[in-house]
């Protein structure tokens, strides 16, 4: 994930028989062929793992020295559009870190350049929009987005996913309500408070707005998709700042529409947002096969929220990566013992990884799930 992710910080299949990840499966699955066979996308999919999967939000970036290296002097937005580089950040973490799945290094603002937005990324802020959009005749603005429009993303997926070999790729992009925040605000807000302006002022325009975003990044998703991305997750940074009705009624259907657009790939999708608490039941709802849990909300208590049929991914706080290892092996378990009964879980923090953490920290926690939920 990029700098800027710093700053914004159950319909489906049959219900399957809950089995605890520390016990043995069933049957023993079989040698990963390929990232459709891999951990990761088997617990997403709710099938038996040989040990629960893991990665972590924003694990390419800061954190590593190897990644302040190559981007020393290049600006965000250059960077999400060098192929090589791009290709190489991304395999940082898999490199070092041995995690089950890499995450495709960009930013979920490039879309919104790719289309004509005049905005950029400004250190120690975030995105930054030269003129809001808040009007009507701003929306006009915001055009369809093509694959013509971001070649760079397909180069640099293929190229990954030729590098990556058996480790799966996932894809993501920003929802609609989080990128409308930006748009609507001019860049990182607090509060939230024109969005909410619009939001409730004008219901019509708040809805086309979305709408439209829905649109584009439905058309960012499938361009990874396409190039070979194995999974795709839709980060929402910022809908924890609504209400759990303003979500279902205003904001919901535009999330919804953006993981039917990209069902009939068959990849997996995963639906994440920070705060978001009270509104598990409805993120369960809008579509996704795998719903991101943050800190806040212990994973046995999150899938009594999320409801039957849904993996979780989570969700151990950022924060405690800063404490001696005896002590991020302890949270480390209570998250694992909380995540006994789910039909699917992939380990990962409650947001990104913050930028000052230990990179042996995040090693030797790969290491620790590994080793505490392998298979006999």
């Amino acid at each position: 994930m990029s700098d800027a992710e710093q700053h914004r910080t159950h319909e489906g299949g049959p219900t399957e028989a809950r089995t605890s990840p520390h016990a043995p499966a069933t049957t023993e699955p079989p040698t990963p062929a390929g990232p459709a066979d891999s951990a990761f996308v088997r617990a997403c999919r709710r099938q038996p793992v040989p040990h629960t999967p893991v990665w972590f939000m924003r694990q390419a970036g800061r954190s590593l020295p190897e990644y302040r290296r190559v981007r020393q002097g290049i600006p965000m937005l250059e960077s999400c559009m060098m192929p090589d580089l791009v290709t190489e950040i991304t395999l940082q973490p898999v490199r070092r870190h041995g995690v089950d799945a890499a995450v495709y290094f960009s930013d979920i603002v490039v879309p919104l350049k790719a289309v004509g937005i005049d905005l950029e990324i400004k250190p120690g802020v975030g995105p930054v929009v030269a003129e809001p959009v808040r009007t009507r005749a701003d929306l006009a603005r915001l055009r369809e987005l093509t694959e013509e429009d971001v070649p760079y993303i397909t180069e640099a997926v293929r190229q990954t996913v030729a590098e990556l070999g058996d480790v799966p790729l996932i894809g993501f992009a920003g929802a609609p309500f989080t990128l409308a925040s930006y748009l609507v605000e001019g860049g990182p807000s607090r509060n939230h408070e024109r969005t909410k302006a619009l939001m409730y002022g004008d219901p019509e325009l708040w809805r086309d707005l979305l709408d439209r975003l829905a649109a584009i990044t439905s058309a960012f998703l499938r361009v990874q998709i396409a190039a070979g991305a194995s999974a795709v997750q839709l980060f929402d940074s910022w809908v924890g700042a609504l209400a759990p009705e303003d979500y279902r009624t205003r904001v919901m259907p535009a999330s919804a529409s953006v993981f039917d657009a990209v069902a009939d790939t068959g990849v997996p999708r995963i639906h994440f947002g920070v705060g978001t608490g009270e509104l598990l039941h409805l993120m369960g709802q809008a579509g996704a096969d795998v719903v991101g849990v943050d800190w806040r909300v212990p994973l046995d208590e999150a899938a009594r929220r999320v409801g039957p049929g849904k993996a979780l991914q989570g969700n151990l706080d950022p924060a405690v990566l800063f404490a001696p290892r005896q002590a991020v092996e302890e949270q480390a378990r209570r998250v694992l013992d909380a995540a006994a009964g789910l039909e699917g879980h992939i380990f990962n923090l409650g947001h990104g990884v913050l930028p000052d953490t230990d990179p042996e920290a995040l090693t030797a926690l790969v290491e620790f799930v590994h080793r505490s939920t392998a298979r006999a």
